[in-house]
């Protein structure tokens, strides 16, 4: 019986080691095509090029760049968190709101708590009652949309008031750039920490790659689940609070806008839907991507549901595109 000898390297086709590379580094192409995107964009506008350019694009990418976090962190089990952007939401509406009655401090605690039980109720449908993920957290989502909408019937007529820690944070600068890093940098520190060099990353990872083996290996998945949609749901509610100082006008469809995209920039960076593989640093350079491309449509002075309708093709074509490359064998 004759042996398989591999391949050499040589022989194999230059689109599936392209597509090898892309996988294994999913961080490098993404940056040449964020270099790409931004040639482009200075051909359209000489000079829009700048350092405060700069420090405007990293400070509104940071907010989806947090959230893509949270769907890096679902998606790498198989799963998605649809209700991120609704308690995102909810976290800066409610902390709006109490401020002027219980003060900054314990209103960011009681919305960072309110995010916390909607996660607890997503981890216990996944994890234990087995609903999928995407339907629990648009079933969860939609409730608390007509929660916060009961909410402010209440407590409209007691005004708002934004924290002035969040206000520095979101609108502050500090020798050019967005304070709002002094919150994303330990953050980031933190989920790169979590996912390489913690047993909780490698539980996520192995549910993602095969939930059955990793139950027979002893693992507690609906455990993994709940702590996992609770963090997601703190993430979450951070970064409504991170958005409330940024735009300082609270809303109760405040962050809704950012639940999609941040989906996309979760996948563009390299996460797969279907679990055991993501990338948290290329959902950051994923939202950078997509926050240059807004920038490009928007000087293309097209109208807003033109714009709205481009942004979502080229969303589309970006991550088939790439998805389709690394997923080459």
């Amino acid at each position: 019986m004759s042996e398989i000898h591999p391949r050499p390297e040589a022989q194999v086709p230059p689109l599936v080691r392209t597509g090898r590379f892309l996988k294994d580094n999913p961080v490098i192409p993404l940056i040449g095509f964020l270099v790409l995107l931004m040639g482009i964009l200075e051909v359209m506008r000489p000079g829009i090029i700048s350092p405060f350019w700069a420090g405007n694009l990293i400070k509104f990418a940071i907010p989806l760049a947090m959230l893509a976090a949270a769907q890096v962190l679902t998606m790498l089990t198989g799963g998605i968190d649809l209700s991120v952007g609704i308690v995102a939401t909810l976290a800066a509406f409610v902390t709006a709101t109490l401020t002027p009655l219980i003060g900054p401090a314990p209103a960011m605690l009681v919305a960072l708590g309110a995010g916390a039980v909607v996660g607890l109720v997503n981890g216990f449908g996944v994890g234990v009652a087995r609903v999928h993920p995407l339907i629990m957290t648009l079933g969860t989502g939609l409730i608390a949309t007509g929660c916060l909408q009961v909410y402010q019937r209440f407590f409209i007529a007691t005004g708002t008031d934004i924290p002035a820690v969040l206000e520095w944070l979101g609108t502050g600068r500090t020798a050019g750039l967005p304070n709002g890093l002094f919150l994303f940098v330990p953050f980031a520190v933190f989920v790169l920490w979590l996912m390489r060099f913690t047993g909780f990353g490698r539980l996520l990872f192995a549910l993602g790659s095969n939930e059955k083996a990793a139950k027979l290996s002893g693992v507690r998945a609906w455990q993994v689940h709940i702590a996992l949609y609770i963090l997601s749901a703190l993430i979450a509610a951070l970064t409504g609070l991170l958005y409330l100082g940024m735009i300082r006008a609270p809303s109760l469809s405040l962050a809704v806008p950012l639940m999609l995209p941040s989906v996309a920039a979760a996948v563009i960076g390299g996460t797969s839907i279907f679990g055991g593989r993501g990338s948290f640093a290329g959902a950051i350079v994923g939202a950078l991507i997509l926050r240059v491309i807004d920038t490009m449509l928007t000087l293309a002075r097209m109208p807003e549901g033109a714009r709205i309708a481009m942004f979502g093709l080229i969303i589309l074509l970006v991550t088939a595109l790439y998805v389709r490359f690394t997923e080459t064998r």
